[in-house]
């Protein structure tokens, strides 16, 4: 499978878009690959971890969110379900749950009831080594134009997760402890 053409299926190849989710993507697959090299005796599946990663925002096409290139109809947080849709259509089920739980640190039943999100009531938390390596490697790049080339750091990502509970920043936490090994 190359992720690559799966993109270029539902990405204009001369948009905005493709070029954040290339962009993007190539990113977080060079961070992923390297956290899941720190954990060896997991045992991460390494080539599931390059297509997944690559594919981890493939839904958000299908939102609005017009500062990327997307002029879908639903909300942002929606691309995660809206991936694993696409990838669970064409034969990729497992990929497809990269796409619906890597969003935040992963989003619970809990925390949709609460801040009465727009998304599927069921938890949606990364479960697999490979989903956690991706979810963790994918905090450390944003897809906004001023900041899509610079990797943030470990502290700056815990103060954007503090706001959404401690659990948030205690789960980020054990995946740095985790995967940022020396």
């Amino acid at each position: 499978m190359n992720p690559i053409d799966i993109i270029d299926k539902y990405y204009k190849s001369n948009s905005r878009a493709y070029e954040i989710i290339l962009q993007h993507g190539k990113q977080v697959t060079r961070k992923a690959l390297d956290a899941a090299k720190k954990v060896p005796q997991l045992n991460p599946d390494l080539d599931f971890i390059k297509e997944a990663a690559m594919l981890h925002d493939i839904g958000m096409l299908l939102t609005n969110a017009t500062e990327l290139g997307c002029k879908g109809k639903n909300p942002y947080i929606c691309h995660g379900y809206l991936g694993r849709e696409i990838l669970e259509k064409i034969g990729f089920p497992r990929h497809a749950l990269v796409c619906e739980r890597h969003v935040g640190v992963g989003i619970t039943i809990e925390d949709i009831k609460n801040y009465d999100l727009p998304l599927p009531k069921r938890d949606m938390l990364p479960v697999s080594i490979e989903e956690q390596i991706i979810c963790f490697a994918d905090k450390f790049f944003s897809k906004n134009r001023n900041s899509l080339e610079k990797e943030k750091s470990v502290e700056d990502i815990k103060q954007y997760l503090k706001p959404y509970g401690l659990e948030k920043v205690r789960r980020f936490q054990s995946w740095v402890d985790l995967f940022e090994r020396t």
